[in-house]
């Protein structure tokens, strides 16, 4: 087993090489496979054999082609923080990634990531909106609009694949890493092909500029997201504050359980910190000995990881602390007459016209 867990975590890894690997080359013609049992899907869904249920408010889908994270959830917070302020009422549905996904529920802040998962979580604890989750995100819509009338548009993170759940604006998001070496699972990180993007509403490139996978991809347009993070707040204490010029000097250790570890680190760099680095999967269930280097020094890590972390029994002398962040969208190429994404939302919604 854990040589079988060894190998499926070492594919990411591989599929954001430039040259396509020896145990790559061996696995496409199951991505193959795949790209042919994608395609009888759509067609499936496009020819109504498989149908989508159109819920009693628009729906917008913030997803990715790609496999693991690229920024969804502070995307899918900055939705409906703009929506909120333009009038709208929005909610929240997600999978549950991580959580009790077979069971439809609410998601509040004091819920533990295990039962509802890390995002929901977050986005609970962030957005000040109803939050449910569930595998069937077509119940999970559902039974938000059942419990929060007052809602006027649903937000699901993630579920672009979902096509079960019809939708009228889309957004793909990817991370500096680009579609990687372009190849559908497992040989590469996609779940659909590059094509797809010509279909949906917008493209957010988190990170700001456009990788190279992405170069030749029309269709959308496309925005830029960055992820702007000022000072941090205890783990223990949401009160408490601190700034990266209070952190010098100190024995720094980062960890990082999201798609892209490197991209914390990275902007911790940016603020003048000097750290031991620290990656876990995405999705990490920390446990108290994952932790254990922070024993010599002061902890950083991300929102996500520390509504995981908040749970554990880490001894009083450590020290510990979480950079909320909070995301910025910009125009860039090809976004038609200057509009902002929020207005082309908007208008979506407006218009009601499906994605």
């Amino acid at each position: 087993m854990s040589r079988a867990n060894n190998f499926l975590q070492s594919l990411p890894r591989l599929w954001f090489q430039e040259s396509l690997s020896p145990l790559l080359l061996l696995l496409l013609p199951l991505s193959w496979l795949f790209r042919g049992l994608v395609a009888i899907r759509r067609f499936l869904y496009r020819q109504k054999i498989l149908s989508s249920v159109a819920l009693s408010v628009p729906v917008i889908v913030v997803g990715n082609l790609t496999v693991g994270g690229s920024g969804k959830t502070p995307l899918a917070l900055w939705l409906v923080q703009s929506l909120r302020e333009r009038g709208w009422h929005p909610g929240i549905i997600s999978r549950g990634y991580g959580g009790e996904v077979g069971v439809i529920r609410p998601v509040v802040p004091t819920s533990e990531a295990a039962v509802v998962g890390d995002e929901p979580l977050l986005l609970a604890q962030r957005g000040g909106v109803p939050v449910f989750v569930g595998r069937d995100r077509v119940a999970a819509g559902n039974a938000l609009l059942a419990a929060h009338p007052e809602c006027d548009v649903l937000v699901s993170d993630d579920g672009l694949q979902h096509y079960r759940l019809e939708r009228c604006v889309e957004i793909a998001v990817f991370d500096r890493r680009g579609a990687g070496n372009g190849r559908l699972l497992p040989a590469g990180p996609l779940r659909e092909p590059m094509r797809r993007l010509s279909e949906v509403t917008a493209v957010v490139l988190n990170g700001g500029v456009a990788h190279a996978s992405l170069a030749d991809t029309a269709g959308a347009p496309y925005f830029s997201m960055c992820l702007v993070g000022q000072r941090f707040i205890a783990l223990r204490n949401s009160q408490e504050t601190c700034s990266a010029e209070d952190l010098k000097g100190k024995s720094l250790h980062a960890l990082a359980g999201i798609g892209d570890p490197s991209r914390f680190f990275s902007q911790l760099s940016g603020m003048g910190l000097e750290f031991s680095p620290h990656p876990f999967p995405d999705h990490q269930a920390y446990s108290t000995e994952d932790l254990s280097f922070a024993r010599d020094g002061v902890l950083l890590m991300t929102e996500k990881d520390a509504v995981k972390c908040s749970g554990l029994a880490l001894p009083e002398a450590w020290e510990a602390w979480v950079l909320p962040v909070e995301a910025r969208i910009d125009n860039i190429n090809n976004a038609p007459d200057g509009n902002s994404l929020l207005d082309k939302i908007v208008e979506k919604l407006n218009g009601r016209t499906p994605a």
